[in-house]
């Protein structure tokens, strides 16, 4: 891509420059910025809308008592579990390209219905669960979809250097999204805030069909499919659990999503417990604080190291570094229970889960069949995700409530966690490298 719109505004040795820039900090080369950039754009509208929608969830769940929200998440887990079989089933009948711009519009859809339905629904109370499940259901599977979407995409080659770039349209997106609500909620009414992402939702689908175009002529991926053995997707209900079952490497990517999980529950677990004492309107600056943190360090990393961290050292560390800082965060919890210290490591977590860690588990579904990307990927993403929810929460409970472990031996098994978690990213950084060279 050679910036010819720039022609008639900008001198020809300025122009030189700042391709020059743009290809040197993120490295992208001429050919691929147009994919990547709208591969961008269309994880920042997605974004956008979720993000515009969960606070209108999040602000239901305190009417509910914590049975009740068990329930919910419970519920969510059978949800995504039906979910994901029923896309399973749809996507080994449908063209590929017809699927995924169809997750989206049947989404928007969805949430329009939700809009007619408080009309005419009288018990709001019932209807506001269904729309908490519902979301919680979608906040998971529109990424997943995305991402089985771009690493078909992208080669091997493209996918280290373009990822963080891409991801960080996300962190993105989850800034922008929130400010609607905060800005127009009042004016325009909370119900309103549906058909707004319900319309966001629709601008991605002309999107896919382009990037689609993009993957055969300027990437030069028109082999890409070949390379990849890919073969027609079975026709079973199940068959996406079942390859992910019969297959050692997706195994692995579902234990690295379980402890991943982990970490996430145990850290808001006791973030939760130290905000008990403070007023709701503190509690929610204490959190919108952190959401900004970790975006502003999540794009910042995303763009300018994150690729060059995988290029120096390699999918091994890519996927152990964030486990890693997360036992030197937790052993530093153990010494020092306070809340600002649980904050940094809560940081910490999230922006480089957004950054590093979610960009190379993405990397790893360059490698596989569309049966293992498009089938067991949302059972590991969504069903696994949400399976794990639910156990570490339990596991946690059990060891606060029945053993009745402070905070000190809690960040003690929380590092260890975080070591297994480490080890399992070092194995998959490896066997992804192993892979790559066969098919290099």
């Amino acid at each position: 891509m050679q910036f010819k719109h720039l022609d008639k505004f900008v001198p020809p040795m300025i122009k030189k420059q700042l391709q020059q820039l743009i290809f040197k900090v993120v490295h992208i080369k001429p050919n691929e910025l147009k994919a990547t950039l709208l591969s961008f754009c269309f994880v920042f509208l997605l974004m956008t809308a979720y993000f515009i929608l969960r606070p209108l969830r999040d602000a239901m769940s305190s009417d509910w008592s914590d049975p009740e929200l068990s329930w919910l998440w419970t519920s969510t887990f059978f949800f995504s579990f039906i979910a994901v079989t029923l896309h399973g089933a749809i996507i080994s009948r449908v063209k590929l390209k017809y699927v995924v711009p169809g997750v989206y519009i049947f989404f928007s859809l969805s949430f329009v219905l939700f809009y007619l339905f408080a009309a005419v629904i009288p018990d709001p109370d019932f209807l506001n669960k269904c729309f908490y499940v519902w979301l919680s259901v979608f906040s998971l599977f529109h990424v997943s979809v995305f991402w089985s979407f771009i690493s078909n995409l992208f080669s091997t080659e493209q996918a280290p250097r373009l990822f963080s770039f891409i991801a960080s349209g996300a962190s993105i997106g989850a800034i922008i999204g929130p400010t609607i609500p905060i800005l127009f909620a009042s004016d325009l009414g909370v119900m309103n805030l549906l058909l707004i992402a319900a319309g966001i939702l629709l601008l991605p689908v002309p999107i896919i069909n382009y990037l689609e175009s993009l993957k055969t002529t300027e990437l030069g991926n028109k082999n890409l499919d070949t390379q990849r053995s890919n073969k027609k997707l079975e026709r079973d209900l199940l068959s996406g659990f079942m390859t992910l079952i019969k297959d050692p490497y997706l195994v692995s990517i579902g234990i690295f999503i379980l402890l991943y999980v982990a970490m996430n529950t145990f850290v808001y677990f006791e973030l939760r417990k130290f905000l008990i004492d403070f007023d709701r309107d503190t509690r929610t600056q204490i959190w919108a604080s952190i959401d900004l943190a970790v975006n502003l360090l999540a794009i910042t990393t995303a763009i300018f190291a994150t690729s060059r961290i995988t290029k120096r050292f390699g999918m091994p560390m890519t996927l152990a570094i964030i486990p890693l800082l997360m036992i030197v965060g937790w052993m530093a919890v153990a010494v020092s229970p306070i809340l600002m210290v649980l904050i940094g490591l809560q940081i910490i977590r999230r922006a480089g889960n957004y950054a590093i860690t979610k960009p190379g588990r993405e990397m790893l579904f360059t490698m596989v069949s569309n049966e293992a990307r498009y089938k067991a990927k949302p059972v590991i993403d969504i069903v696994i995700y949400r399976g794990g929810d639910m156990l570490t929460a339990w596991f946690y409970t059990l060891l606060t409530a029945s053993f009745g472990l402070g905070l000190n031996f809690i960040a003690l098994i929380a590092a260890c966690l975080a070591g297994l978690w480490a080890f399992t990213g070092v194995y998959l950084g490896r066997k992804y490298n192993n892979q790559n060279d066969v098919v290099i």
